[in-house]
């Protein structure tokens, strides 16, 4: 009998199913479900009542929602019988952490008017404060953790979005008798069992050498977190494992036989690399879209700036997984064209505009971090620079400096992966902003390397299949499912000499703007949005 695997990737705005073939990767069809509150990052949908700056929340019914139409529907436009599915796994936006009571019921079910009981999404950047104070006190104690979060944990983590809850609504975090990851929730309400993906564990909870931060420490953090570890701590599942078996109800939603396996959930860009067939040391995955994650496997331990984390068998059973990232990529040209154009030129218009100018010809240079920068400075309180605009400066010129700014923070990552003695010998990309050719140009002349591109459109789907496959027991482990199902075409694009020489001298000017605005020569960007939360409230 033909086999084939379920994978739902759960986005910032939709979720989206993807049925798999497992002799061969095939992907036989594909359904998305778009999110009916999308990211919550304006008002409060129970009351009505604004969001302060910088927050990002989502609703849990719409990720079931996604179970109970896009797996459905996607399984029906395969034509398939249902028991062919041996399998289904998911992945998730991460860190996307929620309050739950101890049935999994989430206190945004219990408690819709209270701000703090809804899960908050990966882009939540308002527990900046909390975050600072937890870097400021691991040094200060010499927590050994902290390097391995290239010496700065993120806002975005675990850590810091549950100090915020306890410091600003006490009762919430009391009341919260687990926290839990998006996608480890999803898997709880597919089979049942509560489970922990131990990367994920590492990656945003700092789980490191087979512990949490001690009690201590979060007590000295904050009087009463030191019980934190009480409401994550849980049974740690590996890559691929299977969490357990699809319930009866969950088969009702997704249409699916109950008793199939339920792999561990896991982090879409993490799937991401075995799908691409990057399960080797050294090939850098970038998933390119909304934001941009940068994640590789090494065969050694390295201490590596900016790193939004090193876990061992984070990504690939083995290796060290590296995460880094940039927090704005795709936003940030939606920002541009959505909200400063006002739709008087389409990404489209502005793409065939700049592609017909030549590299330096515009005479701008910009700092992509209008929604922070994640990697290497890690820092959420950062925000965009575009220096050099005229009289004379066009829409274009904007636009093409936006794209190079990111591919200018895409070369940074790498040089401190390199720097550190972590060598990335591939660059593949993924997500997508594959579709913009002009795009993957540019990076490839400024990162002077070669581009290989994933043979998918919907890589963290794919990859979430083929870690059923390996839950199901159909292959004995990713590296298998990877050789068998992974899709990747080499050298796609392919760095132009002359270009890459004028953004060298770019890029030379991007670091030094990077390192005057980011590292504490001038802090004017951390005073002008102190200045507008002040007013603000």
């Amino acid at each position: 009998m033909t086999q084939y695997t379920v994978g739902v990737d759960f986005g910032t705005l939709s979720g989206r199913a993807v049925v798999v073939r497992t002799a061969d990767g095939a992907e036989v069809a594909t359904a998305v479900h778009e999110y009916r509150h999308g990211a919550v990052e304006r008002t409060l949908p129970a009351t009505g009542d604004p969001l302060p700056p910088h927050w990002a929340l989502q609703i849990p019914s719409d990720w079931v929602d996604v179970l109970r139409t896009a797996v459905p529907q996607a399984v029906a436009a395969a034509g398939i019988d249902p028991a062919e599915v041996v399998g289904i796994a998911t992945d998730f936006t991460a860190c996307t952490f929620l309050p739950v009571l101890a049935d999994g019921t989430p206190l945004s079910d219990v408690l819709p008017q209270e701000k703090h009981a809804y899960p908050k999404l990966w882009k939540h950047h308002a527990a900046q404060g909390q975050a600072d104070r937890i870097n400021a006190l691991a040094h200060e104690r010499g927590e050994p953790w902290i390097s391995r979060y290239g010496g700065k944990l993120s806002s975005e983590w675990q850590l810091a979005k549950a100090l915020q809850v306890l410091e600003e609504a006490p009762d919430i975090y009391a009341r919260a008798e687990r926290f839990i990851e998006a996608t480890d929730w999803i898997v709880w309400q597919l089979c049942g069992v509560e489970t922990r993906m131990i990367g994920l564990a590492g990656y945003k909870g700092v789980y490191q050498d087979g512990a949490y931060p001690s009690k201590a420490f979060l007590e000295a953090l904050h009087p009463g977190f030191g019980d934190w570890v009480s409401k994550v701590d849980g049974p740690l599942a590996p890559l691929g494992g299977r969490a357990g078996s699809l319930t009866e109800e969950a088969a009702g939603w997704t249409g699916l036989p109950a008793g199939i396996a339920v792999a561990v959930g896991n982090v879409d860009a993490h799937v991401t690399a075995p799908a691409a067939k990057a399960v080797e040391p050294g090939q850098l995955v970038a998933i390119m879209g909304t934001s941009t994650c940068h994640v590789m496997s090494g065969a050694d331990l390295a201490d590596v700036p900016g790193m939004c984390g090193v876990v061992q068998d984070g990504i690939i059973p083995g290796l060290w997984g590296y995460e880094a990232g940039q927090s704005g990529v795709g936003d940030i040209f939606g920002w541009y064209v959505e909200t400063l154009l006002s739709g008087g030129l389409t990404h489209d218009e502005l793409t065939e505009r700049a592609a017909a100018q030549k590299p330096g010809q515009h005479g701008l240079v910009t700092l992509d971090w209008h929604n922070g920068n994640r990697s290497v400075l890690v820092d959420h309180g950062l925000s965009g620079v575009i220096v050099g605009q005229t009289l004379h400066t066009r829409p274009e010129d904007v636009y093409r400096a936006l794209v190079e700014a990111t591919a200018f923070g895409t070369r940074t990552i790498i040089e401190a992966l390199t720097s550190s003695g972590v060598p990335v010998t591939e660059f593949i990309a993924a997500g997508g902003l594959l579709k913009n050719r002009f795009l993957m140009q540019v990076y490839a002349d400024v990162l002077r390397r070669p581009i290989s591109v994933i043979g998918s459109e919907q890589g963290p789907a794919l990859g979430s299949a083929m870690h059923a496959a390996v839950a199901a027991g159909v292959y004995p482990d990713i590296r298998a499912a990877a050789e068998a199902m992974g899709k990747v075409s080499r050298d796609v694009y392919v760095p132009d000499a002359a270009a890459a020489d004028v953004y060298d001298r770019l890029y030379a000017e991007y670091q030094t703007l990077h390192d005057y605005f980011g590292r504490g020569a001038n802090d004017v960007l951390h005073r002008l949005r102190a200045l507008r939360e002040e007013v603000s409230r």
